[in-house]
């Protein structure tokens, strides 16, 4: 059986091998480009074995490459038995009216939400595409299908992709094992981008019932669960933060009221919103989502 992906680079990667490939999407009506990181654990000659899965959402101009190059989580993932799957920040190549007028809206941009108004509606189901048709494509495939685990994945990412991770981690209770983020926007209803995004993926400011429904803080107000499994990492020198654009405190404050447990937020000194940054914590975003993939005991510390 033939795979569902064309592969268009290999490379060695600490002991594992990194794939870019593209397949066709029926979700977003486009090719897309997802890369996927085998660990050593998956491609043992004689007993190659399913691994885990974690998910990484890159932020607002990225595509795959870049988290790949430059956030080095497959240090961690080699030495854990962890794949990674690396999807694109949304649909390329249509050529929308205002699509590529603005870095933080339209092609990269894309917020992980299915959009519901014109002319965005019928190729930016991003939502769809990451919570559904990729995984079920990849597990699906007749190579990679036989060397991931579909029953057990989590779900991370940074800014754009933080949001995404949160966001559908909470609407999709049972689907992950746990989430992270780094510097995640995580009150979009109340900051710039997620205004810009929302009003136009979503309609106006009347429509601001529909925002809350793809915004972090506001639906950890409905987790029925206790136990919210999430590290956000989030640094003091990063612009964004200090300009009002990620908003952790309003998320954690929606925890705390809500009365769940589970989130550790750490505020870490000096660092910006780069890759400077997330490389610096990438092993502990590995590590977490390990730990409740039943890679790790959870009462264990990190020893990468």
């Amino acid at each position: 059986m033939a795979s569902s992906f064309t592969k268009t680079a290999t490379f060695a990667s600490f002991g594992g091998k990194l794939l870019k490939l593209t397949h066709p999407s029926t979700a977003t009506g486009t090719p897309m480009a997802v890369n996927v990181y085998l660990p050593p654990a998956a491609l043992h000659p004689t007993s190659p074995s399913k691994v885990p899965v974690l998910f990484y959402l890159s932020g607002l101009t990225c595509t795959p490459d870049n988290a790949t190059e430059k956030g080095f989580f497959q240090h961690a993932a080699s030495k854990l038995g962890l794949a990674l799957v690396f999807p694109d920040t949304s649909p390329r190549g249509l050529n929308l009216p205002g699509e590529k007028d603005n870095w933080d809206f339209g092609e990269a941009a894309s917020f992980y939400i299915d959009a519901t108004l014109a002319p965005f509606d019928a190729n930016y189901r991003m939502e769809t595409y990451i919570t559904s048709e990729l995984p079920s494509t990849l597990f699906a495939d007749a190579e990679l299908g036989a060397l991931l685990d579909s029953s057990r994945v989590a779900i991370t990412g940074h800014s754009m992709g933080g949001h995404g991770a949160l966001t559908l981690y909470l609407k999709n209770p049972g689907k992950y094992a746990s989430v992270s983020a780094f510097a995640p926007i995580s009150n979009p209803v109340k900051c710039p981008w997620g205004q810009k995004a929302f009003k136009g993926y979503l309609g106006g400011e009347e429509d601001e019932a529909e925002w809350k429904k793809h915004d972090a803080t506001e639906l950890v107000k409905g987790w029925k669960g206790r136990d919210l499994k999430a590290l956000v990492d989030v640094g003091t020198g990063d612009k964004f933060y200090l300009n009002g654009q990620l908003l952790p405190e309003n998320f954690e404050a929606a925890v705390k009221e809500t009365g769940v447990e589970g989130l550790e937020l750490r505020y870490q000194d000096g660092y910006d919103h780069s890759y400077f940054f997330m490389a610096s914590f990438a092993d502990d975003h590995v590590y977490h989502a390990a730990k409740h993939l039943g890679l790790l005991d959870k009462s264990a510390s990190a020893s990468l």
